[in-house]
């Protein structure tokens, strides 16, 4: 692992007094006190905590370029992750009822070496075409934004972190669509009470398929507690329930260093019920190296009798889904994308997990055979 440093300047800033409201009788907050303190866990990691006299809200400020965030609450304390070396200022407000203010800016300097964030140039790739294949829908991620018209955003944390017990809320703003690539990117930062946030994506009641081939080029995040997924559930969840809707994992990876939990190793997985609970699935491994380092393809051909599973044309996996038992997967299913923090099977992030963390999605494909 790179070594990391850190350093952290508070410049005591000028306090402003400001009105937004003509009536002076009115009084204004007073005695403005910010405290800043970095993560001694999580690096760059800063919390801001605030307090003043007769303030009814307060709005903190962190300036960080394009990342910059503003949170505007009744509670005192915010967070943010600094990524990059530089010099940044962190602006705090306290406002009265009446919206009189007072105003601190503080200044923070990052000194320290930054893991390469940059987005893979290399790996593996498939084609537009197969023979007996014909491709019906892709979303090569070419503009500016995520299509509405294809995908929605899920918001929050579920019920019981989305039956996982996760950790993270899920945000529209951690994913972003740009120079050909989707990005959901996990953040170790305190958002509505939770202490990271990250994003998930659906296709649900806009595009469900049934049977054929489906390829996603990725590049995955890395880390102890992280768990990137692309995935597919029945359409028909809302109306018979998980896991009678049945699930296809297309890939999972729970991050870690070791055994089950490794950078290195993913999951094809399908889940079922058969008077119970049913799982089964196989593992695609790398020989070195780790997901995050250079994009990989990972694949499903779904057939009326089996589901085999590929990861850059290797096949490392197949269920025969002809059994009575199975007829969840005869049923048409809608993808999913996202990055989880914690849960039941990945544990929580250590002091050894490094954010933010991001899944670059490159593109991906369905194809019905004809």
């Amino acid at each position: 692992m790179k070594r990391f440093y850190l350093f952290l300047l508070i410049c005591s800033g000028a306090l402003f007094s400001c009105n937004d409201n003509s009536d002076d009788d009115l009084i204004p907050p007073s005695n403005l006190l910010v405290e800043i303190e970095k993560s001694t866990e999580t690096k760059g990691f800063v919390t801001v905590s605030v307090s003043a006299e007769n303030a009814s809200r307060y709005k903190i400020e962190f300036q960080d370029g394009e990342n910059s965030e503003t949170f505007i609450q009744t509670s005192n304390s915010a967070s943010h992750q600094y990524s990059f070396t530089g010099t940044f200022q962190i602006v705090t407000r306290a406002y009265s009822p009446s919206n009189k203010f007072i105003e601190q800016i503080d200044t923070v300097m990052f000194e320290f070496e930054t893991p390469d964030r940059r987005i893979p140039t290399s790996g593996y790739s498939t084609p537009l075409s197969y023979d007996n294949f014909k491709l019906v829908w892709h979303d090569e991620f070419d503009g500016r934004s995520l299509s509405t018209f294809d995908w929605n955003y899920e918001i929050g944390n579920g019920a019981n972190g989305w039956g996982n017990n996760e950790k993270q809320y899920y945000r529209k703003e951690n994913t972003v669509v740009g120079d050909g690539f989707l990005t959901i990117t996990a953040k170790k930062e305190n958002f509505n009470g939770y202490e990271y946030t990250s994003s998930r994506l659906t296709t649900q009641g806009k595009r469900y398929f049934r049977y054929g081939r489906v390829d996603i080029r990725a590049a995955l995040p890395k880390g102890k507690g992280l768990w990137p997924a692309l995935w597919m559930l029945g359409e028909n969840i809302s109306s018979v329930g998980w896991p009678r809707c049945g699930e296809i994992d297309i890939m999972e990876m729970v991050g870690g260093t070791s055994g089950m939990y490794s950078n290195s190793t993913i999951y094809g997985t399908v889940h079922w019920f058969a008077d119970q609970k049913v799982d089964h699935g196989g593992t695609s491994i790398l020989s070195s190296g780790d997901y995050s380092q250079e994009f990989h393809v990972f694949s499903i051909i779904w057939g009326e009798k089996e589901i085999r599973w590929l990861r850059d044309d290797n096949e490392y996996f197949s269920i025969d889904i002809s059994e009575s038992h199975m007829t969840e997967f005869h049923d048409a299913f809608f993808f999913i994308f996202n990055v989880a923090v914690g849960g039941k099977w990945p544990g929580s992030p250590n002091s050894s997990t490094v954010f933010p963390q991001a899944m670059h999605v490159d593109y991906i494909r369905y194809f019905e055979k004809l």
